[in-house]
C-alpha cells in the first residue's frame, strides 16, 4: 500500500515559443522538474502533514517517480490572463481523508482561482462530512460556516497566474500538491 505521510504545495511558469518547453520551464519553476510525476485523484490522504516546499523537496530524488494532484493551463494568445490553482481542504479528524480540488481558468485573477479552488476542496469534504449548507451562497459565507462547524481545521490553496506572453509565444502555468511516500 503506497499512503503518503507528507505532501507540499508548490506552483511555476514558463514561457517560451513551444508548448512544451514552456510546460518544462513551468516544472523547473515549481521544483519538480526533475521528476516522473504522475498525477491522482483529489483525495488528501488521512495522517498526512503538509511541510513548506523547501523541507518537501529533501525527500525526492531526481529520477523519482512522485504522485501529485496538478491544475494547469496554457496559452500562445497574447495578454489573455491564464490561472491554475489546487485547492486543499483537511478534516479535524486526522484518520478522516479529506479532499483536493484542481481548477483552472481563463480571465479570472489569481485571488478569484484561489478562492474558488479552496471553495471547491472545502466543498467536496463538508458533503462527505455531512455540512449543511448553501452551494448557492458566496465563497465568504460558506467558509465562515465551515469554522463554525468545526468540521475542517484546515484550508488552504495554491494558485499561479500570468498574462500570456506579448509576443505569441506559450504561457504555461501549474499548481500542485507533491506526495511523499
Amino acid at each position: 500500500m503506497i499512503l503518503p505521510r507528507k505532501c507540499f504545495l508548490t506552483k511555476g511558469v514558463g514561457i517560451h515559443r513551444e508548448k512544451l518547453a514552456s510546460h518544462e520551464l513551468a516544472l523547473r519553476n515549481a521544483g519538480i522538474a526533475a521528476h516522473n510525476l504522475v498525477k491522482v485523484s483529489s483525495i488528501f490522504p488521512p495522517y498526512c502533514k503538509m511541510s513548506p516546499k523547501e523541507a518537501g523537496l529533501k525527500y525526492l530524488s531526481p529520477g523519482q517517480v512522485v504522485f501529485c494532484v496538478l491544475s494547469d493551463n496554457a496559452t500562445s494568445e497574447p495578454n489573455r490572463l491564464i490561472s491554475a490553482s489546487v485547492g486543499v481542504a483537511i478534516p479535524n479528524n486526522p484518520a478522516q481523508y479529506g479532499y483536493l480540488s484542481e481548477h483552472h481558468a481563463f480571465g479570472w485573477t489569481e485571488r478569484k482561482t484561489n478562492d474558488y479552488a479552496e471553495d471547491l476542496a472545502a466543498e467536496m469534504l463538508a458533503t462527505i462530512l455531512g455540512v449543511k449548507f448553501d452551494p448557492d451562497s458566496s465563497y465568504d459565507a460558506k467558509r465562515e460556516f465551515w469554522k463554525i462547524s468545526n468540521d475542517i481545521v484546515r484550508t488552504t490553496a495554491i494558485t499561479q497566474s500570468a498574462e500570456g506572453d506579448k509576443d505569441g509565444r506559450w504561457t504555461y502555468v501549474l499548481a500542485a500538491c507533491v506526495f511523499i511516500v
